[in-house]
């Protein structure tokens, strides 16, 4: 199988998913109309509520919603074979991805920019809210644990990344403050912050400013402080922590959109070097080395089994087929900013498909770009994010980029695919939180004490979670959290007399399957603490009760919530038919 080959169905699956389905759908289903005003224009705050052009909009959210998952999930997800690994990436999105984020911003729009937890109230009862609130809160808990450790204890203590990722933030400041104050035109002001951010990139290769953050981070052999955490880990992750404060509170045009924006070119460019080094090497995949399937439980070589098959796969590949984390961002973000209605497609659809490409492109750095050996030793190691740093590099060498500014750049383009999302996580934590508690503890409705709680708690679970247990039960809760989605949208659209079949599937599909997963996962984790109490570090110890805890939390919130809309399904159901009957 060459690379070429897989490269084309990616592609097929964009021209036909996006071109036919997505269009159709928008056309004779949703029917937008570029008129109406949205909630940007009617609500408009400078905070939340912000109208933005199209194509800042389309690099925020793809900024935005694409993280690690489509990145380290396929590369995973190997494991059982690029066969299903490609399939679920190309027909997940297909079916399922694009339908949730693009039907997420649709609801926030046409309900003036209500959240999830506002929407649940309405379509299913008012238990539902709380519920659904928790559920969100503790979820987006697990992606700062998940992120949270791959860039604060991973990426963040490579000396040659530091330097780049401040000087992104620093040049997307910079791009908000001449997008929106200095009014300069927005091509002048891309080319001009992506051009400093490069340098940055490079200045941060540079030998002198390696030394220097070897030596802040405590030297080649960083000391131990606790547990399994070194003086590096422990900085960079508060400084990581520090980052997120800042984006959490300050308003959207000030910080995410505008770096967002910026960590959308090194990303995409990446991408698309990436993509022509690809296609001029044209490798084949060896198949010995990585076959088609390898078995039901994952078992490659010496690295053992993953789990079965079914459902641990769909969860791997968090964010590369669907993800829940998407309807937030969608919902609660976009859907505040988006300046007409016919935006939502190429927004929120388009997004999608791109970062269905990215995640067939992870598939292919493990499958093409580092080799069998360094795959093992890499992944082997719980470096499932460098597999994509070594991989890339090598696709950017094929068009005259050298390893040495290669591998870094690689190591920033993920530390920014996760640090650009975890802002935005705190964002949407302490907005959960005050709407949830926010009456009875009237704290909570500040922004800066939300997000110093939802902080602290981050912190805690990025220093005791066990990373493969947290990983997988990351993913169970993002694609519960998108089944939760698509059941909302669903009642919205039977509230509104439209056609739901085509998110109601996909909701039964990953319901199921993510029920599945988060039951799996909350056995191992408390069935392993429990039987190696005595072997585990006291660190990974606490971080397994604390990973079975929510998940049977998250399994027990979704049955509730499944349990309400039932209802709410039946009681719409039987108001169709007598009003059927008495027509």
């Amino acid at each position: 199988m060459n690379a070429l080959i897989v490269l084309i169905l990616a592609a097929l699956g964009i021209a036909v998913g996006y071109g036919f389905y997505a269009r159709t759908i928008d056309k004779n289903i949703i029917q937008p109309s570029p008129d109406k005003a949205t909630p940007a224009k009617m609500y408009m705050d400078g905070v939340d509520f912000t109208p933005a052009s199209r194509n800042v909009l389309y690099g925020y959210q793809f900024k935005s919603i694409a993280a690690l998952g489509p990145i380290v999930g396929p590369i995973v997800a190997v494991r059982w074979g690029w066969l299903p690994a490609l399939l679920w990436i190309i027909f997940g999105t297909f079916f399922i991805g694009w339908v949730q984020d693009y039907s997420s911003i649709i609801v926030g729009v046409r309900e003036e920019g209500k959240t999830f937890g506002a929407l649940s109230y309405k379509l299913i009862s008012p238990r539902a809210r709380t519920i659904l609130l928790i559920f969100i809160y503790l979820y987006l808990l697990l992606i700062m644990g998940a992120f949270g450790k791959i860039v604060g204890f991973d990426l963040m203590t490579n000396p040659a990344v530091p330097l780049g990722v401040l000087f992104v933030i620093g040049v997307g400041l910079l791009a908000g403050q001449m997008t929106y104050r200095w009014k300069i035109d927005i091509i002048v002001t891309s080319i001009v912050t992506v051009i400093l951010a490069f340098i940055g990139i490079w200045l941060g290769t540079l030998g002198p400013v390696k030394s220097f953050f070897t030596a802040i981070s405590g030297g080649a052999e960083s000391p131990l402080i606790f547990g399994s955490v070194t003086w590096a880990k422990m900085l960079w992750s508060l400084v990581v922590l520090v980052i997120c404060y800042l984006g959490a509170v300050l308003p959207i045009w000030r910080w995410a959109q505008p770096i967002n924006y910026v960590a959308f070119w090194i990303v995409f460019l990446g991408i698309l070097g990436g993509t022509v080094g690809l296609i001029i090497w044209h490798p084949a995949v060896d198949v010995a080395a990585f076959p088609a399937f390898t078995s039901w439980n994952g078992q490659m070589g010496s690295l053992g089994a993953v789990g079965p098959l079914w459902p641990l796969l769909f969860v791997t590949i968090a964010c590369g087929a669907i993800s829940g984390w998407h309807s937030l961002v969608s919902s609660s973000g976009t859907a505040r900013q988006l300046e007409k209605e016919v935006d939502a497609l190429p927004v929120g659809g388009g997004a999608m498909f791109l970062e269905m490409f990215l995640a067939t492109l992870a598939l292919l750095t493990a499958t093409v770009g580092v080799g069998a050996d360094k795959y093992v030793e890499l992944v082997g190691a719980g470096k499932n994010a460098g597999v994509f740093a070594v991989g890339l590099s090598n696709f950017l060498s094929r068009i005259g980029v050298p390893t040495s500014f290669g591998l870094p750049y690689g190591s920033v383009f993920l530390t920014l695919m996760a640090l650009t999302i975890m802002y935005l996580v705190v964002r949407f934590m302490r907005v959960a939180s005050a709407e949830f508690i926010g009456d009875a503890v009237p704290a909570m409705k500040n922004v800066h004490v939300g997000s110093i709680v939802a902080l602290v708690l981050s912190l805690l679970l990025i220093w005791t979670g066990f990373w493969t247990y947290i990983w997988i039960l990351f993913g169970a809760s993002n694609q519960l959290m998108a089944s939760l989605a698509l059941l909302l949208v669903s009642l919205w659209l039977m509230s509104k007399g439209k056609n739901y079949w085509w998110t109601f599937i996909p909701f039964i599909f990953m319901f199921v399957t993510t029920m599945g997963a988060l039951a799996r996962t909350a056995y191992k984790v408390l069935s392993q603490a429990i039987t190696q109490a005595g072997e585990l570090p006291v660190d990974k110890l606490i971080g397994n009760y604390i990973a079975g805890l929510l998940a049977i939390i998250l399994f027990l919130a979704a049955l509730y919530l499944a349990y309400d809309a039932i209802r709410a399904i039946q009681s719409r159901l039987a108001e169709g038919r007598a009003a059927t009957s008495e027509a």
